[in-house]
């Protein structure tokens, strides 16, 4: 048996993360364990759906979160990581010379991925076998700039598309009557030879959900409950959905439109039930750290930095 660590960075639109995963290697059989996970919102959406870039002051933010992560790895012993950036950063006009900075300040390689990516990555963790008699499925990733939406037929991938439709854009009131429209007329499209669809749902607002329910690892949040649930939540205050609820503060406001996306995508392709394996974009980057460290890729293997180098202690 052989025990090492590996790492995932994943810089969302509402919170950046760094998954530490123990990687726990058999004669036949390779086992995933999560170490830690530390969460960061720098809620670089904000900016950049908004105004299209990302402040001096919002970036200064990030690249301190870089640092700190690097020193974690460091820390824990991390022989490999995989950095990736998601839909706030795609947008963001000052993008490279963002993704230059970290790498020169932190020592941190990040990827800009492509909606499409995102969604393999996701999909490397093979959730659906959390799940028993999932066979034809949506996967459905809501983030805070985008949602990602995958159709499975007998555990097969067959349509997938990335909607400009996330938590963050529809705080700001950025998702037009035409976003919603597409998102609509594709799933009725895709799913209309289907019945008895279910979806499995991941992102850090389903996961909440499922978490407030109380309910056993396995059952599945219905529309009915969701939908009261909104209900519920919407009448309340900002201040009272931390106070009440229990919320962080960069969970409060965003929990609301999720469930809005989430209600939306199971009216339209007529699906009654959500499943919540617990399993996100982190944890399928981790994956792929794996995969590349035994394909004998060495750009994200953690440097070891001089006193004279720019990352700080």
């Amino acid at each position: 048996m052989n025990i090492s660590r590996y790492a995932a960075i994943d810089i969302g639109s509402n919170a950046v993360r760094l998954l530490i995963s123990n990687v726990i290697e058999t004669e036949t059989e390779v086992y995933y364990k999560k170490s830690s996970l530390i969460r960061v919102p720098v809620r670089l959406g904000i900016e950049s759906f908004m105004h299209g870039k990302i402040s001096d002051e919002t970036a200064d933010r990030l690249v301190e979160a870089m640092k700190a992560f690097y020193h974690l790895m460091k820390a824990n012993q991390v022989i490999h990581y995989k950095g990736c950036a998601t839909s706030a950063m795609r947008d963001a006009k000052n993008n490279e010379d963002l993704i230059e900075r970290i790498k020169m300040e932190a020592g941190i390689d990040i990827e800009i991925i492509s909606g499409k990516l995102e969604a393999e990555i996701i999909f490397s963790t093979h959730m659906e076998a959390l799940f028993t008699g999932l066979d034809n499925f949506l996967y459905v990733d809501v983030g805070g700039g985008s949602t990602e939406i995958t159709l499975f037929d007998n555990g097969i991938s067959k349509k997938s598309k990335s909607f400009n439709i996330g938590t963050l854009r529809v705080l700001e009131e950025t998702v037009t009557e035409k976003d919603w429209s597409k998102l609509e007329d594709w799933l009725q499209e895709i799913t209309e030879d289907y019945r008895n669809l279910s979806i499995i749902g991941s992102g850090g607002n389903i996961n909440k959900m499922f978490k407030m329910s109380m309910k056993e690892l396995g059952k599945p949040l219905n529309y009915k409950y969701l939908a009261k649930q909104y209900k519920d939540i919407s009448a309340l205050s900002y201040e009272n959905r931390m106070l009440d609820l229990d919320l962080n503060p960069d969970r409060a406001d965003v929990i609301v439109p999720a469930l809005e996306i989430y209600l939306n995508v199971m009216k339209w392709s007529k699906v009654d039930n959500v499943f919540v394996p617990k399993i996100g974009l982190s944890d399928g980057i981790a994956r792929y750290a794996y995969k590349e460290y035994h394909k004998g890729s060495k750009s994200h293997k953690i440097p070891v930095f001089s006193s004279k180098d720019s990352v700080t202690d």
